[in-house]
C-alpha cells in the first residue's frame, strides 16, 4: 500500500512509519510543512491507498491564550487545508484515518468506564478541542474513520518519556491526589489496531483506541515505580501543576475511563491489555 502520514514526523507518526515500512508498505510522512502554501499537498495525496491524519500541536505543554488558539487551529485549519487538497485530487486516497482524543468525553471514574455509545461531550477545553477537531475531520472525503486516542505509551517520546526521569530519580508519586482515571494504550497496540482496521474496511465511524483496562493515576505511578525499582512517595499537588502548566494542568488532572468496545467487539485482541505488561515491555 501507499500510505501518507500527515503530522507524521512526531512520536506516533515516526513509529507508524517504521512499522508499516517493515511490513513492505510505501510510507511517506510529512510534518507541518505539508500545510504551507508553497507545498503541493495534492500531488502527495494522489494515488494513495491510506491517509493517516495526525496533525496537531502537543497538548502536554504550558497553556496560555496563544497556545490554546494554536491547539485548536493546528487541528481545524490543517483539516480545512487538507480538504481543499483532497478536492483537487484526480485519484484521492481510498481511505482516511483521522486522529482525535478521548478528552472529548465528560470526566468519569475508573469504576464507571464509558465506550463509543457515549455521545455526550465534556465541558473542558480538552473536550472543545476534540469536538472542533472531529467536526473538521468529518468534512474530509472520503469520510474518515475517527480514532480517539488515549495516552500513548512508547519509547523515545510521548508521556512516558517525560515521566521516566523523575521516577528514575526516585521522585515519583501520585499526581493531584492520584484518583483520576488514566486511559492509555501501548504504541504497538495502536499500530496493530490500525493494521486491523486496514484489513477490515467494513469498520467505519468513531472508535476508541485505548487499552481495555484503564487505571487510576495512583495505580499507574505505582506500576511505573515498580518496573523501575524506585520508591513511589512524592505527591505532586494540583496547585504545583497549575504553576507549571497553567490551564494545561487539566491534561494531568482530567479523569477519563474509556474502553475500546467497538474494536474488541470486532475481534481485535490487545497484546498489552494490562498496564504492568505494557510497562514491562517498554522498560525492561
Amino acid at each position: 500500500m501507499k500510505i501518507i502520514i500527515l503530522g507524521g514526523t512526531g512520536f506516533i507518526g515516526s513509529y507508524l512509519t517504521s512499522q508499516f515500512s517493515k511490513q513492505g508498505h510505501h510510507v511517506e510522512a510529512f510534518g507541518r510543512d505539508a500545510f504551507d502554501n508553497n507545498f503541493n499537498l495534492t500531488a502527495c495525496l494522489e494515488n494513495s491507498d491510506l491517509l493517516i491524519m495526525l496533525a496537531g500541536e502537543n497538548v502536554g505543554q504550558r497553556w496560555n491564550k496563544a497556545y490554546k488558539k494554536a491547539l485548536i487551529e493546528s487541528r481545524t485549519l490543517t483539516n480545512q487545508a487538507l480538504q481543499k487538497a483532497l478536492s483537487k485530487c484526480n485519484n484521492p486516497p481510498k481511505r482516511i484515518f483521522s486522529a482525535s482524543a478521548i478528552g472529548i468525553y465528560p470526566q468519569n471514574s475508573c469504576d464507571h468506564p464509558i465506550d463509543e455509545s457515549c455521545t455526550e461531550v465534556g465541558q473542558s477545553f480538552l473536550a472543545q478541542i476534540g469536538q472542533q477537531w472531529e467536526q473538521a475531520s468529518s468534512q474530509l472525503s472520503p469520510t474518515p474513520v475517527i480514532l480517539r486516542f488515549g495516552v500513548v505509551l512508547g519509547n523515545g517520546g510521548g508521556a512516558l518519556q517525560k515521566m521516566l526521569l523523575p521516577f528514575k530519580l526516585g521522585m515519583g508519586g501520585p499526581v493531584a491526589g492520584g484518583q483520576q482515571c488514566f486511559s492509555w494504550v501501548h504504541i504497538h497496540d495502536l499500530y496493530r489496531a490500525l493494521g486491523f482496521l486496514i484489513e477490515h474496511p467494513e469498520i467505519q465511524g468513531t472508535l476508541n483506541l485505548t487499552a481495555p483496562n484503564p487505571v487510576s493515576n495512583f495505580e499507574f505511578g505505582q506500576a511505573l515505580a515498580t518496573q523501575l525499582h524506585r520508591p513511589f512517595w512524592l505527591p505532586l499537588p494540583e496547585f504545583q501543576l497549575k504553576l507549571m502548566f497553567g490551564e494545561g494542568a487539566q491534561v494531568l488532572t482530567h479523569s477519563s475511563a474509556v474502553i475500546p468496545k467497538r474494536l474488541m467487539d470486532s475481534g481485535f485482541e490487545f497484546e498489552f491489555p494490562q498496564i504492568d505488561l505494557a510497562l514491562n515491555n517498554l522498560i525492561n
